[in-house]
């Protein structure tokens, strides 16, 4: 016959099996989480970017951010007040010199345009008039001074028969001063004919002179009327693509309004922006290297903005290989100028855990381990930065993405 257990038994066997399980179940969870520290803590160096502390030299550099704009570029503006009549290219179209583009409305224009050829014709037919009003009035003042040398000549004629004849006796004194008198009087009539003369000629000649230089003047503002006019026939002003065009046929458009712009899209420049705070580290001249995706391409800074907008500099960057595969107007790039050199440094490559000078923690190799470490590193370009200290010659240092591991101090390297 069985006998009944007591209840003290079954409560030890249920604290004994309790016990085992919450035994077992540590077991597994420690298991479980020193293999999941260990997936957590274990690298394959393979997988790692891993740079070498070396020393050389360092074209020390700022980034700045850029953008690929055409090399040549150009806005025609409408030069007169108009309206759109026809459209003959549509954006993307490749033009050649002198291609129409677009149509506007001329007939305004042509009318002004040949009101002054008839007033050029006017001027001219008054310079022609004052010229021979002045040949007129000098040939007239001419035959004048004509007539009174031969007057002179005859008075002075008179004069000397007079004192002959005084000298014989057969004359008066009288007579010969009177005769005298009007010699001398007749030598300063001519003299002043002379005078007035020279005076008319040369009020003649300045008056021509102004005539001369109102019609020029006028002349080139015919001529600027002209070119504006021929300007007003909007055509490419030179082998391009089109890359934009007002296309509203009977739109009005007001003088110095963009009508179309022509781009060279075979040869490309960098427009870069950098913030101002680094605006003494960039000037005309400076060296620069673009990079476009895995691709550098070598170029100059040509010009700098000298004002700031916004907190930003802009500048231009001329590529020595302008027509690149990779160039594409509008694509976003990554620009170096070079302001400095640093020779016998140390260095490790640059990467994206470079953020500036200062104070960084990096993990170096040491046998099978990352050990974290405090470096400081100084100036960089695109592809090094200088160690200043916290690593030595020949030291190895993960450069690739570590922030999964900031809390980290080891990590085990397989």
């Amino acid at each position: 016959m069985d006998r009944e257990i007591s209840k003290e038994v079954r409560r030890k066997e249920l604290r004994n099996q309790i016990i085992k399980v919450t035994v077992m179940a540590g077991i597994v969870i420690a298991v479980f989480a020193a293999g999941i520290s260990f997936m957590q803590t274990s690298l394959n160096r393979n997988d790692l970017q891993i740079s070498m502390v070396d020393k050389g030299m360092i074209e020390v550099s700022v980034s700045a951010s850029g953008k690929v704009i055409p090399a040549f570029e150009e806005i025609i503006n409408s030069p007169i007040n108009s309206r759109i009549l026809e459209i003959y290219k549509k954006g993307g179209d490749s033009v050649d010199i002198g291609t129409p583009i677009l149509k506007l409305d001329l007939q305004t224009a042509e009318t002004e345009y040949n009101k002054l050829l008839d007033e050029e014709q006017m001027k001219q037919l008054e310079l022609e008039q004052l010229r021979v009003n002045n040949r007129s009035k000098l040939s007239e003042m001419e035959m004048k001074l004509k007539v009174s040398r031969m007057e002179l000549n005859r008075k002075e004629v008179e004069l000397r028969n007079e004192q002959y004849l005084d000298s014989l006796g057969a004359g008066t004194t009288d007579k010969v001063r009177q005769v005298e008198l009007s010699y001398n009087v007749g030598q300063l009539q001519l003299k002043e004919d002379v005078q007035k003369y020279i005076n008319e000629q040369a009020l003649a000649e300045a008056g021509l002179k102004v005539k001369e230089l109102e019609l020029s003047i006028f002349r080139k503002g015919l001529a600027e009327t002209k070119r504006t006019l021929e300007d007003a026939q909007i055509r490419s002003p030179r082998k391009a693509i089109l890359t934009y065009v007002n296309n509203e046929v009977g739109a009005q458009v007001q003088q110095g309004n963009r009508v179309a712009i022509v781009s060279d899209l075979s040869h490309f420049k960098i427009e870069g922006e950098i913030a101002d705070t680094y605006g003494d580290r960039i000037a005309a001249g400076n060296k620069a290297v673009v990079k476009i995706g895995n691709d550098k391409l070598n170029g100059v800074v040509s010009d700098v903005t000298p004002l700031s907008k916004n907190g930003v500099i802009s500048f231009t960057v001329q590529l020595e290989e302008d027509n690149h595969r990779r160039l594409r107007s509008g694509l976003k790039t990554d620009v170096y100028v070079m302001n400095a050199i640093k020779e016998d440094i140390l260095r490790i490559t640059n990467g994206s855990y470079y953020i500036g000078k200062g104070e960084y923690e990096l993990f170096v190799i040491d046998g099978d381990q990352l050990i974290k470490r405090k470096i400081q590193l100084g100036e960089s370009n695109f592809e090094f930065v200088e160690v200043i200290s916290g690593l030595n010659m020949g030291d190895e240092v993960v450069v690739s993405d570590m922030n999964n591991y900031k809390e980290k101090t080891k990590l085990k390297l397989d």
